[in-house]
């Protein structure tokens, strides 16, 4: 069973911002493409980044582009998302996903596609 753990959420002044960690004890997460996907209430669960295993090439959504970044920690085995100038419609729980099943396969931000998420850690982002 994989497990995935998300940490560094919390509450932050818009212009903040917050480090989110994805981690998985005992699996090491660079062979695999890693996804960030958020929930805001009463909205779908929407990409926000992800990191291709092999190249880590990355995507990010448009509304994103410029204020976070992903990468990975391999020595922690970690995946990162810094998230710089903060906006309130950034606020959301946040999810790590993992794509056990497409090997070599750039990755997209479509749900469909990761196979195990984390408990998700709360952004929120107000003054």
């Amino acid at each position: 069973q994989v497990q995935l753990v998300e940490s560094g959420g919390g509450l932050v002044p818009p212009g903040g911002s917050l480090r989110l960690s994805c981690s998985a004890p005992g699996l090491p997460l660079s062979y695999y493409s890693i996804s960030w996907f958020r929930q805001a209430p009463g909205k779908e669960r929407e990409g926000v980044s992800c990191i291709s295993q092999g190249d880590d090439s990355k995507l990010y959504t448009d509304s994103v582009k410029g204020r976070f970044t992903i990468s990975r920690d391999n020595v922690k085995n970690t995946v990162l998302l810094e998230m710089n100038r903060l906006k309130p419609e950034d606020t959301a729980v946040y999810y790590c996903g993992i794509d056990t099943r497409n090997y070599r396969s750039p990755c997209v931000l479509d749900r469909q596609r990761y196979d195990y998420w984390g408990q998700g850690t709360q952004v929120t982002v107000s003054s």
